[in-house]
């Protein structure tokens, strides 16, 4: 079941547009203007990732309401006081060339670009106007059997040896001369 879209608030509408349909190519589908709280409106806004407008939708909240506090953050990690790799988005790469293009994309905005192998996958990451992280991964090898029952046993195990950091890169940004 693919999920149809995730949601979160914005407190920058016009640097969150420009990031997720500049750097990140993807497509303003749908706008909703709706009632938030008691005397505001918010907009709600829809992208598509790159799946015909079907599922895998990201849409952020515009929130217009002078009820609200001041000092919220949207980032979904950091704001909670989480490290800022917990809480992420990782959007689907369709290959090793593709996710080399979506990094110069990123490269190409002024961003620079976290790579790291992870063995099974090779992943790039950057942050978002909101301060949350987003990735976009390819997976370099198909999981078997022999992974899933490894999965299950360290889940079970209460403390597990740690593994070795995965091999990893950074993509300067490309920046005009």
């Amino acid at each position: 079941m693919a999920i149809h879209h995730i949601a979160i608030a914005t407190r920058d509408m016009k640097a969150t547009h420009a990031f997720y349909t500049d750097a990140m190519g993807f497509t303003l589908l749908k706008t909703v203007v709706a009632p938030c709280g008691s005397r505001g409106f918010a907009k709600h806004v829809f992208y598509d990732t790159g799946e015909d407008g079907r599922a895998g939708l990201i849409a952020f909240w515009d929130l217009h309401d002078p009820d609200l506090p001041d000092d919220w953050s949207p980032a979904i990690a950091t704001g909670l006081g989480l490290p800022p790799w917990t809480n992420h988005f990782a959007f689907e790469a369709a290959d090793a060339a593709d996710l080399d293009a979506r990094r110069e994309r990123w490269q190409k905005h002024g961003m620079d670009v976290l790579e790291v192998d992870h063995g099974w996958c090779r992943s790039i990451y950057v942050n978002d106007p909101n301060g949350i992280l987003v990735e976009f991964c390819v997976t370099t090898r198909e999981l078997t059997a022999s992974d899933r029952e490894e999965a299950e046993r360290l889940l079970a195990e209460p403390s597990p040896d740690l593994e070795a950091p995965p091999p990893r890169t950074i993509h300067r940004a490309i920046t005009g001369d």
